[in-house]
């Protein structure tokens, strides 16, 4: 790294589920490399629901991740701009008009899923989001 700091994004549509738990991930990941001051998140979604969704909560909270008080928020396409790469969960009614580096995880909604299948999502995300850090700083050590 040359001193800059990488913006990751993670977005969809309601930013309710899938980026939000990749958010979290990206925090956590930031954290263990000791990336905190060269590494910002960005997330947002382009319909964003009123709360994260509920089984989206308690499968993180499963795992000692608390997003109850998480609020989903509307992503702009200038903030999207700023990003380094942008990562979409698989929105196939999200069209970025950003020109940004976009990689679309095609991952499942969680939304309205059994617990076993939100779990199931989750470890998806969690594996997306650590490949990502290792392509852009390297294995974690």
């Amino acid at each position: 790294m040359t001193g800059e700091t990488t913006k990751l994004g993670f977005i969809c549509v309601q930013n309710a589920g899938r980026s939000q738990m990749s958010t979290a991930f990206a925090e956590r990941e930031r954290e263990r490399r000791g990336l905190e001051d060269e590494v910002e998140i960005v997330t947002g979604g382009t319909h964003p629901a009123d709360s994260v969704h509920d089984e989206v909560v308690e499968t993180m909270a499963e795992i000692g991740m608390d997003l109850a008080d998480r609020q989903p928020r509307e992503i702009s396409t200038p903030a999207l701009n700023e990003c380094d790469v942008v990562a979409t969960m698989g929105c196939s009614t999200l069209e970025l008009e950003a020109d940004v580096e976009v990689r679309d995880w095609a991952l499942p909604d969680p939304d309205g899923q059994d617990q076993e299948r939100v779990r199931e999502i989750r470890e998806q995300v969690e594996a997306r989001v650590s490949a990502l850090f290792d392509e852009w700083f390297g294995p974690a050590e």
